[in-house]
């Protein structure tokens, strides 16, 4: 049986959605993996229902003034009847987000996914690489998590780009990277799981 991870993302000009891509590129690259891209533009059954089944969700939005967008947080407010039971708990998190500066304020961003998870009883999976482009002499702005991220992916679409055009290579490899990671995981929690029951 496969392990399901969810994207769950909003995109608002499609930046994100690139992001959100690189991701389920990332997640489906682990064996025995199954990522399922989901807009949370569309808060239907067939959503709850994969988001119920997943064993990890992988949270995406762009930032907007300093934070996620309102559909996604309209999204959060949704899942105040799982939170009530408790459905998402002990499931994996993790997060990635898109501005058009190079800060953008995205960790505020990063942190809001975190604390809404946390409210949900999930385990956060952060980013796991050290800033990228730390040093002149060795750097480039090619490296992997060259915004310096920890929580989670960080890319930068400036606001004159289409989606064509940004995010650049490094911050969709960084996305990459944060869906494997997280795919990693949740097979390590999953044989986890059978040793347990055996």
């Amino acid at each position: 049986m496969s392990i399901s991870v969810v994207i769950a993302y909003h995109s608002g000009y499609g930046h994100t959605a690139r992001q959100a891509q690189a991701v389920a590129s990332g997640a489906e690259s682990v064996p025995g993996v199954h990522a399922d891209l989901r807009n949370v533009a569309v808060l239907d059954e067939p959503l709850w229902q994969a988001l119920a089944d997943a064993e990890a969700i992988i949270f995406g939005t762009p930032t907007y003034m300093g934070s996620q967008s309102a559909v996604f947080q309209a999204f959060a407010e949704a899942s105040g009847q799982v939170w009530a039971r408790q459905g998402w708990r002990d499931k994996l998190a993790a997060g990635f987000t898109t501005s058009a500066g190079v800060n953008g304020d995205k960790l505020n961003t990063l942190s809001s996914l975190t604390v809404f998870s946390a409210q949900h009883g999930m385990h956060w999976v952060s980013l796991g690489l050290p800033p990228g482009w730390l040093y002149s002499t060795t750097g480039e702005v090619d490296d992997l998590n060259r915004l310096g991220g920890f929580l989670g992916a960080m890319a930068q679409a400036p606001s004159d780009a289409g989606p064509d055009d940004a995010p650049p290579t490094a911050d969709l490899r960084t996305a990459e990277h944060l869906g494997r990671r997280v795919a990693q995981v949740a097979v390590q929690m999953r044989q986890g799981r059978l040793v347990g029951a055996a």
